[in-house]
């Protein structure tokens, strides 16, 4: 049964082209053009969402800052309101989001639901943590300072940036799309989001249950389009305060070309997962799997590279091997374990890749085998450091194990890559653990399980090329707002006496 631009979506569809929404109405493109969104796993045209102009961006921007000075002056408690009947709005329609999910980027569809219902959890959880963190300030006084005596006091808050610009990735179009709407809106900012191509359909029936819940017009806006047509115009526009990206190589040259706004970047990641002598085998086995192939691998917190000790490595892998065996690949309708992946182009990379380790010698546990887009669940071991998949990103269901003799060739490769987003080790001795993990260069190391970024109000940072700045609900409000000072002189000293 097909949901998604029925019932309470019909408004945002427009024969067969999606609506961008911009001054709180759904609107057609001037263009005339628009954007076909292919379904990964047919390969053929799934859905149609406008391409945008520059001019139309130009007035979503205007839009943006008229909307974003009058919101400013609304109180917290009521910001908070909206953003709580939001959620709730967002999780009573799952059903249509996750449906867009599985069609335009093979969600499972068990995990598209929980990524609609995580969602919405995510911006109360907000709406939450910004009444607390907005409503309180600090009070300095001068004499702490040397040379200075009690006569001025420094008060300083949390003011908004602006408009925020939000960039999310296809891979979580709308659980990443709401970690930044939702500290944007209730810091007191505006907000203007450039979805994904793959993914601008949930995340066009996301916003719409923002504009049901009656936040006032202008303030959000959501435009669609080509990257080489808008992409560049709007990271580079004059009017955006504040960027925060989720992505791939994209960011670096965003980041590049961005002047002076503060950004807020998550880019690529080779989480490597690290494991020694005594760890708890299976436990070690049933994280590989859940780490390196669930959404087939397409994550930055996937675990990309398997650094195993020799004298255990055999038995992980037959472990790993027995798991892979017994996961279902096929349609995401179907909720497979391993759906096929985002693009042919995607597919293809991926495949280029396994050929290089095969070229050079990687020992295969599984027959490599891709239909279309769908690509079958494949461990390769003894994979050696001069091989492309020891320090690219597949973002597919390909994982390569490196066998090492030491901890210290395992922290060695870890850091040796341009990447540092998550790491994870597996071992029973807590020391150990703390040592190694003190010794990774990546943002997050998880010990004993796979990497991940939840639960969302977690920090979540990389480093390196893997970003800038910090994600987390409370991060993520701290980082869209500045601190404002205003400092009272008192015309003579006072101290209070007690």
């Amino acid at each position: 049964m097909a949901l998604a631009g029925t019932g309470a979506f019909a408004e945002i569809l427009d024969g067969e082209v999606y609506k961008y929404y911009a001054d709180g109405e759904w609107r057609a493109s001037a263009s005339g053009k628009s954007v076909a969104i292919v379904n990964p796993t047919t390969r053929k045209t799934q859905y149609r969402v406008q391409a945008c102009t520059q001019e139309e961006v130009n007035k979503v921007m205007e839009a943006a800052k008229v909307a974003q000075k009058a919101w400013a002056r609304t109180p917290l408690w009521k910001r908070a309101e909206l953003l709580h009947k939001a959620a709730a709005i967002l999780k009573e329609h799952k059903a249509p989001i996750a449906e867009c999910l599985v069609k335009e980027i093979a969600k499972p569809a068990k995990d598209a639901v929980s990524e609609v219902v995580r969602s919405g959890d995510l911006v109360s959880y907000t709406a939450e943590e910004g009444v607390r963190i907005l409503g309180e300030g600090k009070l300095l006084v001068s004499d702490s300072f040397p040379g200075n005596e009690r006569n001025k006091y420094c008060l300083s808050s949390k003011i908004p940036l602006g408009v925020v610009l939000a960039i999310p990735p296809f891979n979580y179009p709308v659980n990443l799309a709401v970690s930044k709407i939702g500290p944007a809106l209730i810091a007191g900012n505006s907000l203007v989001l450039k979805p994904p191509t793959q993914g601008a359909v949930a995340a066009l029936h996301m916003v719409h249950c923002f504009h049901l819940a009656g936040f006032p017009k202008g303030l959000i806006s959501c435009v669609t389009g080509k990257g080489s047509e808008i992409g560049d115009f709007l990271t580079m526009h004059p009017g955006v305060n504040c960027i925060s990206f989720t992505g791939g190589d994209t960011g670096i040259a965003i980041s590049k070309k961005a002047g002076m706004v503060p950004l807020q970047m998550e880019l690529g990641g080779k989480d490597a997962c690290i494991v020694l002598e005594d760890a708890d085998l299976d436990l070690v086995a049933a994280n590989i799997v859940k780490g390196g192939f669930s959404y087939s691998g397409q994550r930055c917190t996937a675990v990309k590279v398997a650094l195993i000790m020799e004298s255990i490595a055999d038995a992980v892998v037959e472990k790993v091997n027995a798991k892979l065996a017994k996961l279902k690949v096929g349609p995401p309708e179907d909720d497979s374990d391993i759906t096929p992946v985002v693009t042919e182009s995607s597919a293809n990379f991926i495949e280029g890749l396994v050929m290089d380790a095969k070229e050079k010698g990687a020992t295969f546990c599984q027959e490599y085998r891709r239909e279309g887009n769908l690509i079958w669940p494949l461990l390769l071991d003894h994979v050696r450091p001069d091989m492309r998949i020891a320090w690219e990103e597949p973002f597919g269901p390909v994982l390569p194990v490196i066998r090492i003799n030491s901890v210290e060739e395992g922290i060695h490769h870890c850091n040796a890559s341009n990447f540092g987003l998550q790491g994870c080790v597996f071992t029973r001795d807590i020391n150990k653990a703390i040592l190694i993990s003190d010794a990774m260069e990546t943002g997050t190391v998880q010990i004993n399980s796979a990497p991940a970024r939840g639960p969302d109000h977690f920090p979540f940072q990389g480093l390196k090329d893997s970003g800038i700045g910090s994600q987390g609900i409370t991060n993520s409000i701290n980082m869209m707002t500045k601190v404002k000072s205003t400092v009272i002189n008192l015309p003579s000293p006072s101290y209070t006496m007690g």
